[in-house]
């Protein structure tokens, strides 16, 4: 069944406070955002005015997430503030009157969805707001004509757009003296997808130029958020019952380099508030950035309440290939970091990702990749066949055949396949956390010290806890286990779990509360090109901080009407 916040996972990884100003000032700059009423037609005579607001607290909206964690992060988020407002998230679209549609841009499949999901909506007479890395990328792209948007840097104001009566697109970046910031303020309310695993962004965008990447042109360069809010936002999450942090961005590993500080840093202070019994998961990292922490991240990578479990990406062993990809590290580096880490942390899980067919690529280039994953044996694996993105520098070089892509993918995969890398854990007794439902209803989802998926039997006991099983089935996915009767079954030591559905954090002030004047005159017959301004202030204003002046602001606005 979707969840409230349902999502497609593409990825290998799997309102207003006035208490703070710090993060106001951050995120919310006014001269960044530009709503954009569209046009429109004048009615026939004696025609009703149709509009798409309602008041607050009567539509249901269904939140739909494509892409990488970061997104999912991003689609909670929505999904809270709008449920904080008064809104009903549903997970049935069906019976949503408007559809949130979060898109990612990594591959043309998941855009592919994305545009279908749009015209489905439209044949269901669904409002629709679109959000996420393709509107932000490629604002003005024909299918996309008329819709309003949320980008990627103004999640914080979804509740401004989805009630809009008009076609609003806020795509500005934030920027506090000149210097850009991160993405979504991250104490805002948000409905985790899964109740027990809190997914934090450390930061947005990257510092990498790859020819092949569109994401770059949705979140832009690097911009880290401080240790302090993270901390914090993790310091939170435990409150909330959460028992597994997961850490993501784009490149977790250049953390910190826009603001003074590193991704060892910041782990090291997220540590000390892991309580016993939960778990940190660390995202993506690129070559380049690891390499200059091999030590220290095997300390970290120790530590009984990390996983032992890194994710990076080489996308070819081929230097030449690399060199056209632009991706500022050749394979010897991939191999060191590689072989560093698996000797110094016995049995990490190294993921990583390997693109097929790229532009340039010779049936050499591509021996070379295989050979790598025959001598690694990678247990995760995400193989992408290469699609050419829209405006990006690797559409414009020169093809490999569509059926010579196809083939190759198609030979990496059956490479893949043909080992089976948990076989020799049968037997083993591991210790391990049970936090997922799994696809065959039967039974949980947990992983071992190394981020390796056990699944366990479905007791609802279990859930949420550190519990010791014997390894008695292996496939290539996964292992299952038997939980080892009387052995303890260990309960992290947090608060209990939100149930599904139910908002994280408690917002202080509703945006919709600054629109709903605008929505009841809109309802009792002011004129639109008047409510329609007051919406676009009130749109404006939910992005300034000062709430005494913001509250006069709507005041004086309505009096004049």
């Amino acid at each position: 069944m979707p969840s409230a916040c349902d999502s497609l996972l593409d990825d290998i990884e799997d309102m207003v406070t006035s208490h703070d100003p710090t993060p106001h000032e951050r995120q919310f700059a006014r001269r960044n955002i530009v709503p954009r009423p569209r046009k429109h037609q004048l009615q026939p005579a004696g025609e009703e005015l149709q509009t798409d607001s309602v008041i607050p607290g009567t539509q249901k909206v269904w939140v739909r997430t494509w892409g990488c964690s970061h997104n999912s992060s991003d689609g909670e988020y929505m999904a809270g503030q709008l449920a904080a407002s008064g809104y009903k998230i549903t997970e049935n679209p069906s019976d949503a009157d408007l559809w949130l549609l979060n898109s990612c841009t990594v591959k043309n499949p998941a855009e592919d969805h994305f545009r279908n999901s749009i015209k489905k909506a439209q044949e269901q007479n669904k409002k629709v707001v679109v959000a996420g890395c393709v509107p932000q990328a490629q604002p003005r792209t024909e299918y996309l004509k008329d819709l309003s948007i949320i980008g990627v840097n103004c999640v914080c104001v979804c509740v401004c757009v989805c009630v809009a009566g008009h076609s609003v697109r806020l795509l500005g970046q934030k920027k506090e003296k000149g210097k850009r910031l991160g993405g979504a303020r991250l104490d805002l309310p948000k409905i985790r997808k899964n109740p027990l695993i809190e997914i934090i962004s450390i930061n947005t965008g990257c510092l990498n130029a790859c020819t092949y990447c569109k994401t770059k042109h949705a979140r832009g360069d690097l911009a880290s958020y401080p240790i302090e809010e993270l901390v914090e936002r993790a310091r939170q999450s435990f409150q909330e019952g959460i028992c597994e942090i997961w850490l993501t961005s784009e490149d977790t590993g250049a953390y910190g380099r826009d603001i003074g500080t590193d991704l060892p840093s910041l782990l090291w202070e997220l540590v000390k508030e892991i309580p016993e019994g939960a778990m940190l998961r660390l995202g993506m990292t690129n070559p380049p950035y690891i390499l200059e922490h091999l030590e220290e991240m095997v300390r970290i990578l120790q530590h009984p309440r990390v996983y032992g479990f890194l994710h990076v990406p080489v996308q070819s062993a081929s230097d030449s290939v690399l060199m056209d990809m632009k991706r500022e590290y050749c394979c010897a580096d991939f191999r060191r970091v590689t072989d560093f880490l698996q000797e110094r942390v016995p049995g990490i899980t190294i993921a990583t990702d390997i693109i097929c067919g790229f532009p340039g690529e010779t049936e050499e280039d591509f021996e070379q990749t295989m050979e790598l994953v025959r001598q690694y044996r990678f247990p995760s694996l995400f193989i992408n066949q290469f699609y050419p993105r829209p405006g990006t520098p690797a559409a414009k070089m020169e093809q490999v055949p569509a059926h010579v892509k196809k083939q190759r993918t198609k030979e990496l995969s059956a490479l893949f396949h043909s080992y089976k890398p948990y076989d020799h854990k049968i037997g083993e007794r591991q210790r391990v956390l049970v936090t997922e439902d799994s696809f065959d209803s039967q039974h949980y989802v947990a992983h071992n010290k190394f981020y390796e998926q056990v699944l366990v039997p479905k007791k609802p006991e279990l859930k949420g806890k550190m519990v010791e099983v014997d390894i008695y089935e292996a496939g290539k996915h996964y292992m299952k286990g038997r939980p080892v009767e009387d052995a303890r079954v260990f309960t992290p030591s947090i608060a209990q779990p939100l149930q599904k559905g139910q908002v994280s954090g408690l917002p202080q002030v509703s945006l919709l509360d600054r629109l709903s004047l605008a929505l009841v005159l809109r309802r009792f017959g002011a004129q639109p090109s008047s409510v329609r301004q007051l919406e676009c202030d009130a749109v404006m204003m939910g992005c300034f901080r000062d709430e005494q002046k913001l509250a006069q602001g709507t005041v004086s606005r309505a009096q004049s009407l």
